[in-house]
């Protein structure tokens, strides 16, 4: 599925985007958490995503030709609905092409995709606690915050 609005072209990010996705991530990871990458990991890390879309993908955003921001998706199996919820991950929008309806774009691509979806029960995403510009984003294109908390074990 390809979706144009407001001269804004999304589509399915393919291996050619590696290095854009991999710059992308590592501006996003320095802006939101002061965080570097490790760079070759980063970069095995997204071309296995592209080359197994079974587990999930890309989506790039493009205005006027130029790559303007990306977001990635992953599926999670829920039991109790028997059916699939769609995590957005990783989303970034370049600083130059903020406030132009990026993001707005991109997540209606993946809500078209989660309701053609015959297993999917709804699009999830998290969002650090600090970022009120992305939660209210968030809230204005129709999501509500959980009550869920997000623990993790990291190896």
């Amino acid at each position: 599925m390809i979706r144009q609005d407001r001269n804004i072209h999304i589509r399915t990010a393919a291996l050619d985007d590696v290095g854009t996705l991999v710059r992308f991530q590592e501006t996003m990871a320095a802006e939101t958490e002061d965080k570097g990458l490790n760079r070759g990991r980063l970069r095995r890390g997204i071309a296995y995503l592209i080359d197994h879309p079974e587990e999930g993908f890309y989506l790039v955003a493009e205005q006027d030709g130029i790559s303007a921001g990306s977001l990635m998706v992953t599926f999670e199996w829920s039991d109790w609905r028997n059916g699939r919820f769609w995590w957005i991950q990783s989303v970034f929008v370049d600083p130059a092409f903020r406030r132009r309806g990026i993001y707005t774009a991109l997540h209606q691509a993946i809500r078209e995709r989660a309701l053609a979806d015959p297993d999917g029960c709804g699009i999830r995403l998290y969002v650090e606690k600090e970022n009120a510009g992305a939660q209210a984003t968030y809230t204005h294109l129709g999501m509500a915050e959980t009550h869920y908390l997000l623990f993790e074990e990291e190896f």
